[in-house]
């Protein structure tokens, strides 16, 4: 099937001898499962028949969802999480089981994403070091003096969308005994596949795109064959599992995710032109520009068309305060803290995203104080043009 048919069909409909096929996966409460047969059970606890037993383990609703986004991202398994930084915990401490304790990692990305790293697996004599994954000379030479165990990147980076050559890391990683972690939350399996293009391990904030609808927290991780019994025995014993109906609202919002998306990456091609030749605006920061730094690796792994639905800028001038105003006098966008969903969401990095990312760093990695992110939505792009234009021209829409 192609993907528009696999977000709609891939993990509903499970048959059970005698029973009536629902037409969507029901959401299952039960945190417990019995059997006829205590024998039956035994070998279910045991792993040598398929099978629920408790909710810490598997759900079938989880079952479900898992199997969607295996399909989507064509993996080998998934695990759906309580939270995107739960499946990226999860998804560092598998790949470290049997590998030196160290993450290189993108000098840009997200700001929680760099306190997990820094602050909860740094304590646990995990050893990180930041680097600039776009620059080819600058990873290969991290990489032989680091020696890591993971190399982490993001699909679209958080907040500035540069993009990684993903085949070319993946043969450095390879080469030095490295499992590649790929946060896809950008991207989507809509544009890009990290597993088909040689990463090991992809993450999603469930939150994002793929629920939609700004309704759900949750995370996904999808592993190739060598990391899936790991992320299940870690999940069995630490339990970051996903609720069942968060899974249900997650398996939901995907079957939309093809119509979504595509719109969403249309207007954010609308929105990044016309943002160009304002004149408030000093500089646009967008995939799908000719002159994006990464425009030839942008080609070469994008799905034809399709940029990603994220637009970043900088205000002419814009200081905290500015800027701050500049958020209140919106009437459509929402001001708020995450993306994905099908209204246009605008996020201030220095306050949100990054807040807790030190002044060096942010500086290190592009974010002064004039930038602002817009998540593009579903609605008519001439409304968002207009809000975005009156609260940057100082008026209301």
């Amino acid at each position: 099937m192609k993907f528009a048919s696999q977000v709609v069909h891939a993990g509903d409909r499970k048959r059970q001898p005698g029973a009536p096929v629902p037409s969507t996966t029901p959401i299952h409460l039960a945190s417990t499962y019995f059997y006829d047969s205590a024998q039956t059970l035994d070998r279910i606890f045991g792993h040598e028949e398929e099978g629920f037993c408790y909710s810490r383990y598997a759900s079938p609703t989880n079952a479900a969802l898992e199997e969607l986004t295996t399909t989507l991202e064509g993996g080998f398994d998934s695990l759906a999480t309580a939270s995107g930084m739960a499946a990226l915990q999860i998804a560092f401490q598998t790949v470290l089981l049997d590998r030196p304790h160290s993450v290189l990692a993108s000098h840009s990305i997200y700001g929680a994403t760099v306190g997990l790293l820094d602050d909860v697996l740094g304590p646990f004599d995990v050893r990180v070091k930041y680097v600039d994954v776009c620059d080819r000379a600058a990873l290969e030479k991290a990489v032989h003096s680091f020696q890591p165990g993971c190399i982490f990147i993001e699909g679209i980076s958080n907040p500035l969308l540069r993009v990684a050559d993903i085949p070319a890391i993946a043969e450095l990683a390879r080469n030095a005994g490295a499992a590649l972690v790929v946060d896809n939350t950008f991207a989507t399996p809509m544009l890009m596949r990290p597993l088909d293009l040689g990463a090991n391990v992809v993450v999603h904030s469930a939150t994002k795109y793929l629920a939609g609808h700004g309704d759900v927290l949750g995370g996904i991780v999808v592993t190739d064959e060598a990391h899936a019994e790991p992320v299940r025995r870690l999940s069995r014993i630490i339990g970051p599992v996903l609720g069942p109906f968060e899974s249900y609202l997650t398996m939901r919002g995907i079957k939309t995710l093809a119509l979504r998306f595509e719109r969403q990456c249309r207007n954010a091609g609308c929105l990044a032109s016309w943002l160009a030749s304002h004149p408030c605006v000093d500089r646009v920061f967008y995939p799908g520009d000719p002159n994006h730094p990464d425009a030839a690796t942008i080609k070469q792994l994008f799905a034809p068309g399709l940029f990603g639905a994220i637009v970043s800028f900088e205000i002419k001038g814009g200081t905290r305060s500015s800027i701050l105003e500049f958020m209140d006098r919106l009437r459509m966008i929402v001001p708020g803290t995450s993306l994905g969903d099908v209204h246009t969401l605008l996020l201030y990095p220095w306050i949100a995203s990054h807040r807790n990312v030190s002044p060096k760093m942010r500086e290190r990695m592009g974010i002064g104080e004039n930038l602002v992110r817009i998540a593009v939505g579903i609605e008519d792009f001439e409304d968002i043009r207009a809000d975005l234009d009156a609260a940057l021209r100082g008026g209301v829409w």
